[in-house]
This record gives C-alpha cells, sequence and structure tokens, in this order.
C-alpha cells in the first residue's frame, strides 16, 4: 500500500472516529492552491475545528504529532482563514490534531486544540 493509501485511510478513520465523539463533518480534503485541511469539523454550536491526521505505521520515526512544526501551525491557519473566508463564518475555531498508529489505524492522541 502507498504512503498516499495509507494516508487517505487514515482520514477516514479518522472522520468516523470524530463522527464517534459527537463531531458533525463539515468538509473532508478541503484543498485550494497552497492551502489544505484534511478533516473539518463541529460539534453542535462549539468552535470549528480544522484537524490535522498524523498517521505513522509505527513509532520508529517519533508520533505523527511530532510532525506538527511551527510552519505546519502557519500553514493550518492560512488555510483555515481561507475556508473562513470562503464560507463567510464568523464563529469561533480553533486548529487540531489526530494522531493514528498501525496497520488498524488506532487513533493515539486527539488534541482538540493546539493553538
Amino acid at each position: 500500500m502507498t504512503n498516499y493509501s495509507h494516508g487517505h485511510d487514515a482520514e477516514k478513520f479518522a472522520a468516523e472516529y470524530l463522527k464517534k465523539q459527537g463531531y458533525t463533518i463539515l468538509e473532508l480534503n478541503w484543498r485550494r492552491p497552497r492551502a489544505e485541511i484534511d478533516i473539518i469539523v463541529q460539534r453542535g454550536h462549539g468552535p470549528v475545528l480544522f484537524v490535522e491526521v498524523k498517521y505513522r505505521e509505527t513509532a520508529a520515526q517519533g508520533g505523527g504529532l511530532d510532525y506538527i512544526t511551527p510552519r505546519k501551525l502557519n500553514q493550518m491557519q492560512f488555510a483555515a482563514e481561507l475556508w473562513v473566508a470562503a464560507n463567510r463564518y464568523n464563529g469561533e475555531y480553533t486548529l487540531a490534531a489526530i494522531e493514528l498508529t498501525g496497520d488498524d489505524y488506532r487513533v493515539t492522541n486527539f488534541l482538540p486544540d493546539i493553538t
């Protein structure tokens, strides 16, 4: 299986996990030139979460969340602001991350606010 297929499958598993946690999926794989958001969710009338999905087959190279660098956070913020503007959304929002590991795409960490 390619890295792309693993990543795509991990995103689907993450979306299902978030649904089970009571979130509504607003967008999956939202993309614009120079911007992408893996999953956009909201629970009730709470803030919109822009979720970065990080998958690692093993922890040999560190956890997925270790790869959310300041540069990645800036990219996520840029993409979130594009979505907010494009959708004329004026509510609260935050950046979030979910980490999955292994062949069974186990959720090992979910951070609903990484800002």
